[in-house]
């Protein structure tokens, strides 16, 4: 479609009032941004970004292969903010985007914010010092989700709390429900040290990441009054209508799901159970589901055509 040369100009005229901090050799934050074909959102995104009161950070875009004018909007911003680092690769999806941002990050923490979502001014601020101030791996703000005319808190954290233990960080993050990578900031010395990257060619890949993150985190430091605003693209992969993608996304799905019950099986986690799942077996007859069994850390659970429960049972060794 193209974007116009009124809105170019727009955020060319507005870039050129703002007072830019340069580029610091004390990065407190690497900002990582994978985008493709997002011309409508992205200026959006990138001026949270840009006017943060926290201005010791760069910001990492990953440009995974874009045909639309994201590369016209990326250039416009790189211009007049020397913490731009542009960084151009075919259309290789998010998991390869964000592993070729941290490959490329030098902050003390690593953050993520998708091309069409954007944050509070004082979100990396108030992130980072909340991290600081408890020596913390991850520091965690509320996540709101806009779109379709709703506005919803996925995660409302109302007090400044630290937790340490693994059900505690799992609690606090919502994981077993709504594992986000976005609404984090990330120690990137524990994301190294544990060789924690994205999967890649995948969907779902954050629900593997995530978990890795908490389980080898010292302590989670949840933030109050902070906010990322995740926004429902009705033009993302999330929302679209392909039928081969929908197809591999689900397949996606339950690999991720498998990948994180082995993962937490391999380290005996000390967790509660029936709250991650994977499915064990799933029996098909000319493509009706006649029962599956769903197993967790301790249960199995038998469903009738992929839905209607009729035994439980524990699948420990005894």
């Amino acid at each position: 479609m193209g974007i116009s040369t009124d809105k170019i100009q727009d955020i060319e005229h507005k870039l050129k009032g703002l007072l830019i901090k340069q580029s610091s050799d004390n990065i407190k934050v690497s900002v990582i941004v994978p985008t493709y074909n997002n011309e409508q959102y992205l200026a959006r995104c990138l001026f949270s970004l840009v006017e943060q009161t926290l201005k010791d950070i760069e910001i990492i875009v990953v440009n995974d292969g874009s045909t639309d004018d994201t590369s016209l909007i990326l250039d416009l911003f790189a211009k007049y903010d020397k913490r731009f680092k542009i960084i151009n690769q075919p259309n290789l999806k998010q998991g390869v985007a964000r592993n070729k941002g941290m490959e490329n990050a030098l902050g003390e923490y690593i953050g993520y914010v998708d091309s069409d979502d954007w944050i509070d001014l004082n979100y990396f601020e108030k992130l980072y010092n909340s991290a600081k101030k408890y020596d913390a791996d991850i520091a965690l703000a509320t996540n709101i989700r806009i779109g379709n005319g709703k506005t919803k808190k996925r995660l409302h954290i109302e007090n400044e709390v630290l937790v340490s233990t693994l059900q505690e960080k799992i609690d606090i993050s919502n994981q077993a429900k709504n594992p986000c990578p976005t609404n984090k900031i990330y120690r990137r010395k524990m994301l190294v040290d544990n060789s924690i990257t994205w999967p890649q060619g995948v969907y779902c890949e954050d629900k593997l990441y995530t978990i890795k993150a908490i389980y080898y985190s010292n302590a989670i430091v949840a933030v109050p009054d902070v906010f990322y605003y995740y926004f429902r693209n009705p033009n993302s992969t999330v929302n679209n209508k392909n039928v081969q993608r929908r197809a591999k996304a689900k397949i996606d799905k339950k690999n991720a799901n498998r990948a994180v019950l082995n993962f937490l099986k391999e380290k005996n986690a000390d967790i509660r159970d029936e709250e991650f799942w994977a499915i064990k077996t799933e029996k098909k007859l000319l493509g009706i589901i006649l029962y599956k069994i769903l197993e967790s850390i301790k249960t199995e659970k038998f469903l009738l055509f992929g839905f209607i429960p009729f035994i439980r049972r524990s699948n420990e060794i005894v």
